[in-house]
């Protein structure tokens, strides 16, 4: 398959009083269109500042990235950032939201787009209701409807679940599946969990302490749906923690 995302040599570093602190140090992979890959490495490493590159919202200090060839320059509707911080505007209803997503748009039908990928996320009969009315798996749907209504190319997802609990982020994860096979989409997905990381994805990234680079790479043996505790899982997930050192 052909490379949807390119990524050579990235290095990126903060100045701090000191001296510059290294964050980023040589990294590079590529992403096939409509792969899932996701990016797992220790607390600090670096994975949100590598995030923030691929997505364009930081530039590398050395390095570069491509997306279908073309120089990532910086953010744009083709690759939209899930953060684990949250997207939604808290003064507007879930359909409001979405609407607003697609602000600039030529798009015939606002409400009934939007309502469409409420009904996509299993929101529907909540169209009308405010962020603070929701659950906080049901905030994570919102903003994974938001983002989705704007029919992007690549998903680039920081830790997207991370706040939520064991068994409403094992939902999450069921429901993004269960959507990436109604609407195909490339995935990078930055996590701290492993198990997340082998539920979801087509290959994985370990990445080292900071000055970060990549350890290792795994391709994930196991079509879906996937059985977390299915022997070829448990051995990669053991792999993939002793290259973290646990």
């Amino acid at each position: 398959m052909p490379a949807k995302i390119t990524v050579r040599d990235l290095k990126k570093s903060f100045d701090t009083d000191q001296a510059p602190l290294r964050v980023v140090d040589g990294v590079s992979f590529e992403v096939a269109d409509g792969e899932f890959v996701a990016i797992v490495g220790p607390s600090g490493c670096g994975k949100t500042t590598l995030m923030n590159i691929l997505a364009g919202f930081d530039p590398p200090d050395e390095g570069y990235v491509l997306v279908d060839g073309a120089p990532r320059l910086g953010p744009n509707p083709r690759g939209v950032l899930i953060s684990q911080h949250g997207s939604v505007f808290p003064w507007l209803t879930v359909q409001q939201n979405l609407m607003f997503g697609l602000s600039g748009r030529d798009v015939p039908d606002r409400e009934k787009l939007a309502d469409h990928y409420a009904a996509i996320v299993g929101l529907n009969g909540f169209e009308q209701s405010y962020p603070h009315e929701l659950s906080g798996g049901m905030l994570k749907r919102a903003e994974l409807a938001r983002a989705l209504v704007v029919k992007p190319e690549i998903l680039f997802m920081d830790e997207p679940f991370s706040a939520l609990d064991a068994l409403t982020s094992l939902r999450m994860r069921k429901e993004l599946l269960r959507i990436l096979v109604e609407e195909r989409h490339t995935v990078v997905l930055i996590t701290h969990d492993v198990e997340e990381a082998i539920h979801l994805a087509d290959r994985i990234f370990v990445l080292s302490d900071r000055p970060t680079k990549i350890r290792a790479t795994f391709d994930v043996p196991v079509a879906h749906p996937r059985k977390l505790s299915s022997a070829p899982l448990q051995d990669l997930k053991e792999a993939i923690l002793r290259e973290l050192g646990v």
